[in-house]
């Protein structure tokens, strides 16, 4: 059967790609997108979210749009992190892409969640967050007993070397670090797909022509948001081929071989002056306390970029 994911976005470029892979695998069932100002404030990437869902047909399920603002901290978004922004003014600057053809759902995302979750079987669902991790606290908060009834959370966001919004902390975390604490900090099991997984699963050369040979309308898209976001990163980063982030942490979930992992404690700082938003991941027990969480450490390139290349000729 088909794994249910719920997928908590704020695209952003490499969202588009999750949200495209979500849709166009067998192996996995899309029973909803919510949206969370990241990237972008809320009402661009709610409009991203719809826009994607148009383009790759994914326009009978539920998008809803969640939190606007973090739990505690001031907004940041990318363009204020970076010297300009990765995404673009509009968080999915490039191709033009379709009007949305569907209406949002009234709830607010963390009601959509909870609904879905606690009407559905144990461990049916996967919650898979992409950008901050506000939705999901609301929706903990909402309703504690999801906890206990989501199969796992598979998360973009973090790193257990060093990061990209600070020397400390990747952006998806310190964008709202009390929230990702609160998740980490919970008890079900969290899967940390961070930059150290992402920034090998870059797109090369010789797999963006890969996908230009498909030769349809959706992979005309798909290059095009590659070399956008590709030439963006690079001027930025200095790193010469764009990084699919936020596709890893839905690879995960359609095959876990695809994504290895380790077994780590991990917290969120949220005091230090220096580490604000930090994942501190522990891989020895140097604190003595349990390994909670599991921490993605190596990518399976070839099988990662041939699960998006299929997706997408599913979709187009």
């Amino acid at each position: 059967m088909p794994k249910k994911i719920i997928l908590d976005v704020d695209p952003g470029h490499d969202d588009a790609i999750a949200i495209l892979l979500a849709q166009g695998n067998p192996d996995i069932e899309l029973a909803a997108i919510t949206s969370v100002a990241g990237n972008q404030i809320l009402e661009k990437t709610t409009y991203n979210a719809q826009r994607v869902a148009t383009l790759v047909g994914a326009t009978d399920i539920p998008i809803a749009a969640g939190a606007k603002y973090p739990l505690m901290r001031e907004q940041i978004t990318d363009g204020e992190v970076v010297a300009g922004s990765v995404h673009g003014v509009s968080g999915l600057d490039g191709p033009e892409l379709p009007e949305p053809a569907m209406d949002l759902d009234p709830r607010h995302a963390a009601e959509l969640i909870v609904d879905l979750v606690m009407a559905g079987e144990q461990d049916e669902y996967t919650l898979v967050p992409t950008g901050p991790l506000t939705n999901i606290v609301l929706a903990m908060r909402l309703e504690p007993k999801i906890v206990d009834r989501v199969k796992e959370v598979v998360l973009m966001g973090g790193a257990y070397t060093q990061g990209n919004a600070t020397p400390a902390a990747e952006f998806n975390i310190l964008a709202d670090p009390e929230a990702a604490a609160a998740v980490f900090a919970a008890e079900w099991q969290v899967t940390m797909v961070g930059l150290d997984l992402t920034h090998q699963a870059v797109a090369t050369p010789e797999i963006k022509e890969r996908i230009r040979a498909i030769g349809t309308p959706i992979s005309r898209v798909v290059v095009e948001w590659l070399d956008f976001f590709g030439a963006n990163y690079d001027s930025v980063w200095k790193m010469p081929y764009p990084p699919i982030h936020d596709a890893c942490a839905v690879a995960r979930v359609i095959n876990p071989s695809v994504v290895q992992v380790k077994e780590a404690f991990i917290a969120v700082e949220t005091q230090g002056k220096w580490t604000y938003g930090e994942t501190v991941t522990d891989f020895l027990g140097s604190y003595g306390l349990p390994f909670n969480n599991l921490a993605a450490t190596t990518l399976d390139f070839d099988a990662f970029w041939d699960l998006i290349i299929d997706a997408i000729k599913q979709v187009s």
